[in-house]
């Protein structure tokens, strides 16, 4: 199988479809967006209600605390209700102040209102 060099985990990945839209994604925070890769990281482990999950790609603020959530999913994989009740679930534990949703294909971001208790669709990440 081909692979994709991942500037976070800095190695060398095997390029699934979704694999794919992450690393794009990755470059498009970092050259669109301006984020530094020090300021993200890519398959990010933690823990919600005892089990372990993985973020596919977390941006921290200055302070460390996770900024933006990005779910990635093959281009093949329409952006539905399961999709964001996965994403719903990460955002509850790791508080982001922006979620985002991808399949490299169709991509929605949504933010926290100034409450912090609901996120509403985003005009544009940048």
């Amino acid at each position: 199988m081909e692979s994709v060099f991942d500037p976070l985990r800095k190695k060398n990945i095997p390029l699934t479809p979704e694999e794919g839209v992450r690393q794009a994604f990755i470059s498009y925070l970092h050259t669109t967006g301006g984020i530094p890769y020090v300021r993200m990281r890519s398959e990010w482990p933690f823990t919600y209600n005892g089990r372990q999950y993985r973020a596919d790609i977390i941006v921290f603020d200055r302070n460390l605390q996770p900024e933006m959530l990005v779910e990635c999913k093959a281009p093949s994989v329409t952006i539905d209700s399961s999709v964001a009740e996965q994403v719903t679930r990460y955002a509850r534990e790791l508080k982001p102040k922006t979620i985002v949703l991808t399949n490299g294909r169709t991509t929605y971001a949504f933010t926290l209102d100034e409450s912090g208790t609901k996120y509403s669709p985003a005009g544009s990440l940048f």
